[in-house]
């Protein structure tokens, strides 16, 4: 019996085949509608979300007095009629509030004159900018035996800072005030103490570390002290100065702690605001209050 081949026919095969890439195609179209049909819906999503709130936050860098007192206790329920929130960022030093200023991480900072301003620019390169003065830390004759300028006895006891700028103006704050005459050159306990025509009441001008003046007052019969350590130390509610130092419209510029932001954000919505809130009437008539001239306010603008 003789065999033959049967031969498979080939069209099955490439129906299949036809079937497999068409089949293919449809799911690639298929995922590529679904990607575009996610896109669509995610950017829908963006559309429709609602804008995030407007940042009503104020962030001001402070020393702690009296700047953290001024802006807690009076300034932020001010900004708050508004509706501004502040918040306050209290530094012990000089350095970090200018530091985190310029660094973004707050809006303004407020303890510092333009004279240390100026400086730090200098040395830093940074582009700090002055808003509007807030406030003068001014000497002040304090004393614990005596309650009238006209009961300091001649030949008393005065102390003073002993380093060269703070012995300078305090010394010329006692010739501003009728205690000594005018002197030439250096003013210093060296130059004062013994010379008839500069002290002719024979006081004694004692040269003190500025921290540790109001620690040794009772040693003395006035000392003329900064206004920031009389604070610290509570002197003006205990023992109110007998007088307090005055100044000029230079002087007044020179001696006050500005508000400071970066350049190029003085004229924001959060610095006017905050400008705004610190010159108010009641921020004033706090300071006035609070401090019984160891602080006094000076809104100048910085020149």
């Amino acid at each position: 019996m003789g065999g033959f081949f049967v031969s498979r026919p080939r069209y099955k095969s490439e129906c299949n085949k036809k079937g497999e890439e068409k089949m293919k195609k449809i799911i690639t179209l298929l995922l590529a509608l679904l990607v575009v049909l996610s896109l669509a819906g995610c950017s829908s999503k963006k559309e429709d979300a609602p804008a995030p709130e407007e940042d009503k936050k104020i962030t001001v860098g402070v020393n702690p007095v009296p700047h953290a007192e001024i802006l807690e206790n009076a300034v932020k329920s001010v900004l708050a009629e508004d509706g501004w929130e502040l918040e306050v960022v209290v530094y012990e030093d000089y350095v970090l509030p200018n530091e985190n200023l310029v660094a973004g991480e707050l809006d303004a900072n407020y303890f510092q004159t333009l004279g240390y301003m100026n400086n730090q620019n200098d040395t830093h390169g940074w582009k700090l900018k002055a808003v509007r003065g807030v406030h003068i830390e001014p000497m002040g004759l304090y004393s614990d035996k005596y309650t009238n300028v006209a009961d300091i006895p001649e030949g008393a006891s005065i102390s003073v800072p002993n380093d060269e700028d703070n012995r300078t103006r305090a010394i010329q704050f006692l010739i501003d005030n009728g205690f000594l005459n005018p002197v030439e050159g250096e003013l210093s306990a060296h130059t004062i103490n013994g010379n008839a025509e500069a002290n002719p009441h024979n006081y004694e001008i004692v040269e003190l570390e500025a921290a540790q003046l109001p620690l040794a007052l009772a040693d003395v019969d006035a000392s003329v002290i900064n206004g920031n350590y009389a604070l610290g130390a509570g002197l003006p509610a205990s023992h109110p100065a007998l007088v307090v130092e005055q100044f000029d419209a230079e002087t007044s510029v020179r001696r006050t702690n500005f508000i400071v932001t970066v350049e190029g954000n003085e004229n924001s919505e959060k610095i006017q605001a905050l400008v705004k809130a610190i010159t108010s009437d009641a921020v004033s008539h706090y300071i006035e209050d609070t401090y019984k001239g160891a602080v006094i306010t000076s809104f100048v603008e910085p020149e």
